[in-house]
């Protein structure tokens, strides 16, 4: 199985447990690492908006709880009109992380609609470094 279906699966699985009881918005994210390890969460609302959680966050606190600190390919996925696409607080989450040419998948429930690399989707991140980096 190829890494764009495999993040697809995981995402969608981490999707399905989603916490969103006040938007009804289900997100899920899966992360793989350049040691090809994936790592999955899901949104977790709160009633206190600002306490919430984004999947993308979830994901990467799984990987670091794991060990890991390098992110190859992200994909996000949620239902709806509009295809989602991480926040600003999540893309440079993603860019602390990230490998040069990192990818970022955005997907609905038909399936991968989108592809773009992490520079595309934030140009210019907080950290100088990173910006020559990513």
């Amino acid at each position: 199985m190829d890494i764009k279906s495999q993040l697809y699966e995981k995402a969608a699985a981490a999707r399905n447990n989603a916490y969103a009881p006040y938007s009804g918005y289900k997100v899920g994210a899966a992360l793989m690492t350049a040691e090809e390890k994936i790592y999955a969460s899901c949104n977790v609302e709160n009633i206190s908006f600002p306490c919430g959680t984004c999947a993308e966050a979830g994901a990467i606190a799984a990987m670091v709880a794991g060990g890991e600190r390098k992110i190859k390919a992200v994909l996000v996925m949620a239902g709806g009109k509009e295809l989602v696409c991480p926040c600003g607080a999540c893309l440079q989450r993603i860019a602390e992380f990230a490998e040069k040419g990192a990818i970022i998948y955005l997907a609905d429930e038909d399936g991968i609609k989108a592809e773009y690399r992490l520079q595309e989707l934030l140009p210019q991140v907080f950290n100088a470094t990173l910006a020559k980096e990513v």
